[in-house]
């Protein structure tokens, strides 16, 4: 490895991993804080469940699969008046958030949704018979018993940022994807998109390990309980 590859990584790489994981991880707070209402709301307003509402739940419907119907390469351009709005600007860091995010939040409220219906429906209409408000029934009984898998869910959504972030970093936002592409690909180093790529893939390996770890710890917690 030459010197100039030696200086890129230890220079370039660790600002740019902190960039990657500051990307995802406000991303993902951001999706979590929309996503899960969103889910919780698609689910309650099914019919025949809390809050029977069908257009509602059609309308919202529509609109999650629309944004999950965009690719992240075009949703990137569309958001860049309104990554302007916010921003100021539609490069850098920080402006990958929005369409991150944007992105995250359908996403996530699916596998929210796909997560709330698997709870047993006898536990809901128990709940139901002893005069739970329907507040009540989503605080101590959706959320609890799905909150393995709303890990699991919450774990694949980072997960998928960070690809996302990869892209990008590909398209003027900041992170590993930048350092693949300006000083990997344009400049022919192979060394630094190999270097790029491992970091990527033990990032991901990290957050699943994590994520499985938590969801089996709470389903033992759970097993105790039962």
């Amino acid at each position: 490895m030459n010197q100039e590859n030696l200086t890129l990584l230890w220079t370039l790489l660790p600002i740019e991993l902190w960039n990657t994981v500051y990307m995802v991880f406000v991303a993902a707070f951001i999706s979590i804080c929309f996503g899960l209402p969103l889910g919780i709301i698609l689910t309650i307003t099914e019919k025949n469940h809390l809050k029977e509402n069908l257009w509602l739940n059609h309308l919202l419907s529509a609109i999650v699969n629309i944004g999950r119907s965009f690719p992240f390469a075009i949703l990137i351009v569309a958001l860049i008046p309104v990554t302007r709005f916010f921003i100021g600007t539609s490069l850098g860091t920080t402006a990958s958030i929005i369409p991150l995010s944007i992105a995250a939040i359908p996403f996530l409220a699916r596998l929210v949704e796909a997560s709330l219906k698997e709870v047993d429906k006898g536990v809901i209409e128990a709940a139901l018979v002893m005069g739970s408000s329907p507040w009540q029934i989503i605080r101590k009984v959706l959320l609890p018993e799905s909150t393995p898998s709303l890990i699991a869910a919450i774990t694949t959504t980072i997960i998928n940022l960070i690809g996302y972030s990869a892209m990008a970093g590909t398209m003027g936002g900041g992170g590993l994807g930048k350092i693949a592409i300006q000083y990997g690909y344009q400049r022919f180093n192979p060394t630094l998109m190999i270097v790029t790529v491992l970091l990527l893939i033990i990032l991901v390996q990290g957050i699943q390990m994590v994520g499985n770890q938590y969801t089996a710890y709470l389903n033992r917690q759970r097993g105790k309980k039962e």
